[in-house]
């Protein structure tokens, strides 16, 4: 029996029983930050790509209409010269090899789009401190959103 101060087993039960409780806590709150962080990181990315999309749609429609216009024009002039459906076949040919060649650089832009890279680090960071690897071996995310290995 503990008296006077003194701890005994029970005492000591209690206070393991308490950290255990408290890590796991502190574990679950910083999960349930991280998932929201990654939410809140996607929702704003995505909000970002819709307003941009949308203006991008606007002046994509109205240089669309100009650039009917103007195309209709050239084939026009080169009816001047030519047959008039040779000068619209130049035109869609003209036509056919732009949209080939914003397709590929479509293609590499689109390779290049990148997903929430710090919530993605700070889920790695999570993952490697709860499988009990030491922090001076944990990597340290920079004030660029680089992760890098912490040097001693």
């Amino acid at each position: 029996m503990a008296t006077n101060g003194e701890s005994g087993p029970d005492s000591n039960n209690e206070s393991i029983r308490s950290l255990i409780s408290s890590v796991k806590d502190d574990a679950q709150t910083l999960l349930k930050a991280q998932a929201e962080l990654t939410q809140v990181e996607l929702k704003r990315s995505a909000s970002e790509a819709g307003g941009a999309g949308g203006l991008f749609g606007g002046a994509l429609a109205f240089a669309g209409m100009g650039g009917i216009f103007v195309l209709i024009t050239i084939a026009y002039v080169l009816a001047i010269w030519l047959p008039i459906w040779a000068g619209f076949g130049i035109v869609a040919l003209l036509l056919l090899i732009a949209a080939g060649i914003f397709a590929l650089v479509g293609k590499g832009k689109a390779e290049q789009v990148k997903g929430p890279n710090l919530a993605k680090q700070e889920w790695e960071l999570t993952r490697q401190a709860l499988s009990g690897q030491e922090p001076e071996s944990l990597p340290v995310t920079t004030a660029t959103g680089a992760v890098e290995a912490e040097k001693s």
